[in-house]
C-alpha cells in the first residue's frame, strides 16, 4: 500500500510542511495490530505538535509507508521517502524489517528514530544515523529471564520459528540462564503442529514453554492445544515478544489466552503526560492502547523537539541525538551509545512482565519490573 502525505491538522500553521517519514506493518502479514497502535500515536502526536504551532510555524505532515513485515520493501520505502525530501525517518516494529530500514537510512544520510524494534544490532556498523526508543532484546530479555528463574523455572522449552529475531533470543536466555543453573531446550518446529509441540512438550521435562512464534498462527493454536493437553496441567506458556499484549490474543484465545506472561515497556504508573495521551489513545483506538502507541507518540515528540531545536537538516537532525532530552509518555527519552547496538539508544524505557488476569482476561497484572 502506497499512502500519501497526508495534513495531520495544521490549523494554525501555514509555509511549506517539515516531512516525517513513517514505516509500520499495516498489512499481512506484517503484524498489522502493532503497526495500527503505532501509527495512531504517531498521528496523535503530529495532531498536537501541529495544534500548538508546528515547526517554527511550518506543519508537521506524516509520509506512511505500509512495510507489510518485508525488508525489501522497507529498503523500497527509505529509498521513495529520501526522495520525497522527509526530514527524517520513524516508526516500524518488526525487528528485522527495521535492520534493513536502518541499513538503507545509513546508507542515504537519513536519520532513522526505531519506535519499537529490539534487535540489539540494527546496523552493521556503527552510525551516528540511528536512533532507538525501545530497548535492545537482550535487555529485556534478561529481565525476562531473571522473572522465569525467581518464579521457579530452571529448565524452559522453547518453541522457535526460523528468524533472525527469534534466534537471537534464544541466545539472550541461553546466555544469560545457563550461568545461573537455567536450561533452554528447543523444541522442533520445522513443521509448527499443535499436537506434535505439545509431544515434544511433554518429554522435555520442562516447567515452561515460551512461544517464539508468529501471532495469530502459529500462536494461538499452540496456546489451545497445551491448554487442552491433560500431560502440560503444570506447564507456564510465555511470549516475551508481547503477543498477549494486543485485544486480538484475549478474543482469540479467551480465558486460555490469559496468565501469559510477556514483556512491555511501560512504567507501573504513568505521569500526567502519559495519562492524558493514554485517553486520548484510548479514544483513538477505540480500546485501551499497547505500549506500541505510547513509542509512537513518544517517537513524534523526540522529532518534533529536535526538529524545532536544530532545524530539518538531515544532518543536524542526525548530530542532536547525544543533546535530546524529551519527556515522554514514559518518563524522560536520553540517547547514549550502547555497547553491541553501534545506535543511539534510550537507555532504558521501562521494562515489565505481566499477563493478563484469569479472573479478567482484560486486565493486565504486572509480575516483575526491571
Amino acid at each position: 500500500m502506497n499512502t500519501p502525505p497526508s495534513p495531520t491538522g495544521a490549523e494554525r500553521t501555514d509555509g511549506p510542511p517539515v516531512l516525517i517519514g513513517v514505516l509500520a506493518p499495516l498489512t499481512r502479514p506484517g503484524w498489522a495490530e502493532a503497526g495500527r497502535h503505532l501509527l495512531a500515536g504517531f498521528e496523535l502526536a503530529a495532531e498536537e505538535v501541529n495544534a500548538a504551532g508546528g515547526i517554527a510555524g511550518r506543519p508537521l505532515e506524516l509520509v506512511v509507508r505500509d512495510t507489510a513485515a518485508d525488508p525489501r520493501r522497507a529498503a523500497a520505502a527509505v529509498d521513495e521517502l529520501a526522495g520525497l525530501g522527509v526530514a527524517a525517518l520513524a516508526g516500524e516494529y518488526h525487528s528485522v524489517v527495521a535492520r534493513a530500514a536502518a541499513a538503507r537510512a545509513d546508507a542515504l544520510g537519513l536519520p532513522f528514530l526505531c519506535s519499537s524494534a529490539v534487535l540489539d544490532a540494527l546496523t552493521e556498523q556503527p552510525t551516528e544515523w540511528v536512533a532507538r526508543l525501545a530497548p535492545t532484546q537482550s535487555h529485556g530479555w534478561r529481565i525476562y529471564a531473571d522473572f522465569l528463574l525467581g518464579a521457579g523455572h530452571s529448565r524452559i522449552a522453547v518453541a522457535a520459528e526460523p528468524s533472525v529475531y527469534w534466534a537471537s533470543g534464544v541466545r539472550v536466555l541461553r546466555d544469560h540462564l545457563a550461568p545461573r543453573g537455567g536450561t533452554v531446550v528447543e523444541l522442533d518446529m520445522s513443521a509448527p503442529d499443535p499436537t506434535a509441540v505439545c509431544d515434544a512438550l511433554a518429554r522435555s521435562g520442562a516447567s515452561a514453554v515460551l512461544l517464539l512464534t508468529g501471532h495469530p498462527e502459529p500462536a494461538v493454536p499452540i496456546v489451545a492445544a497445551v491448554r487442552r493437553d491433560p500431560r502440560l496441567a503444570g506447564i507456564t506458556i510465555g511470549a516475551p515478544a508481547g503477543q498477549p499484549e494486543f485485544p486480538a490474543w484475549a478474543a482469540s484465545l479467551g480465558e486460555d489466552g490469559a496468565a501469559v506472561p510477556f514483556l512491555r515497556y511501560l512504567p507501573e504508573r504513568l505521569g500526567p503526560l502519559g495519562t492524558r495521551v493514554g485517553a486520548a489513545l484510548r479514544e483513538r483506538l477505540a480500546e485501551a492502547p499497547s505500549f506500541v502507541a505510547f513509542e509512537g507518540y513518544d517517537t513524534v515528540a523526540v522529532l518534533a523537539d529536535v526538529l524545532r531545536s536544530h532545524g530539518a537538516d538531515r544532518a543536524a537532525v542526525a548530530r542532536s541525538w547525544p543533546d535530546v532530552a524529551v519527556e515522554g509518555t514514559r518518563g524522560e527519552i536520553r540517547f547514549s551509545r550502547t555497547p553491541g547496538t553501534g545506535i543511539r539508544q534510550w537507555v532504558w524505557p521501562p521494562v515489565q512482565v505481566v499477563d493478563r488476569d484469569p479472573a479478567d482476561p482484560g486486565r493486565f497484572r504486572v509480575l516483575h519490573t526491571g
